[in-house]
């Protein structure tokens, strides 16, 4: 029993710092140039915005604030050691989560926008105007510090300067899974049961649509697209939030489960936490495939950029 402690606790410790650490500086590198190129595409490229718009730079701008989490993160499992005090792991644990359910919320919105979009296309409905979807987009960020606000506490209780947990290994167990089980249901199945309500409603009337014009316009496109998105929703979301409450669930002392049993759910938990930030890296791809026709206004404004260049240099 004590070599099986021992593998499980050694496993944890490699899956932190070899696991979590590579992963999340291909996900920082990676998403940090993707992210930053569609916020300085955004800013410098687009001359009119829509509501769409609005929802996705702010999407782009929750995945950048995930982004500046990621170094400290990335030190703190790849050295085992944490020297940034209390303040600094509250507000770094806050942000991450902030990241998850606003992105979460940013692309049920999109969803809903989508939708719209193709039964009123001259932007006719009041969803559809950019000061509604500004309000909305203030909104989420209002809602998410609100929901988030008590994580705070569950980590405050477990924090001290030479350590800085994770949510679900923070805290009084019995109170953190109240709190993490309210979160999954409000942050995530909630948005997740009206995304695919609203994606549901778009393959129903692209089919229809696809149908009226005889085949003559192919919609295959869209239709992979509205599918990718809320495959990727479901398997990047879904894992992380599951093992979440397991974690939690397992920590329970009355239970008494052993600590080998105990160190396979971290393990397991462990491996789906960046599985989950996955989303801010790989989100630019759809700002290129599902966008208002941006990735032609940016490849447009990079070749005009690269012809002013040749130019002065003749």
């Amino acid at each position: 029993m004590d070599v099986n402690k021992t593998n499980s606790s050694l496993i944890i410790n490699i899956l932190e710092k070899y696991y979590l650490s590579t992963i999340y500086i291909l996900e920082l590198i990676f998403g940090i140039i993707a992210n930053s190129i569609v916020v300085f595409g955004y800013i410098f490229c687009l001359k009119k915005w829509k509501s769409s718009n609005i929802y996705l730079f702010n999407l782009s701008l929750s995945d950048l604030a995930f982004f500046c989490t990621l170094p400290i993160l990335v030190t703190k499992y790849s050295t085992g050691k944490w020297n940034h005090g209390n303040i600094l792991c509250q507000s770094n644990r806050v942000l991450l989560h902030a990241n998850l359910y606003t992105s979460i919320l940013f692309l049920t919105f999109i969803s809903i926008d989508r939708y719209i979009l193709m039964k009123y296309p001259f932007r006719d409905h009041f969803l559809q105007k950019r000061n509604t979807a500004v309000v909305i987009s203030v909104g989420i960020w209002i809602l998410v510090i609100f929901e988030l606000s008590p994580i705070i506490n569950f980590i405050a209780s477990t924090a001290n300067d030479n350590e800085c947990m994770d949510y679900a290994s923070s805290g009084v167990p019995e109170e953190s899974l109240i709190y993490s089980l309210c979160l999954t249901v409000l942050g995530f199945l909630i948005p997740l049961c009206v995304m695919c309500f609203f994606y549901r409603k778009m393959v129903i009337f692209l089919r229809n649509h696809n149908e009226q014009l005889n085949g003559s316009l192919p919609l295959e496109r869209p239709l992979t697209l509205v599918t990718m998105a809320v495959i990727i929703f479901l398997l990047l979301f879904t894992p992380y939030h599951i093992m979440r409450n397991v974690r939690l669930i397992s920590r329970i002392e009355s239970l008494k489960l052993s600590q080998c049993t105990k160190d396979i759910i971290n393990a397991i938990y462990i491996i789906t936490r960046p599985i989950a930030f996955l989303n801010s890296a790989i989100n630019p791809v759809f700002y290129f495939l599902m966008g208002d026709h941006f990735r032609e206004m940016l490849m447009n404004k990079v070749r005009h950029f690269l012809e002013r260049v040749t130019i002065s240099r003749k």
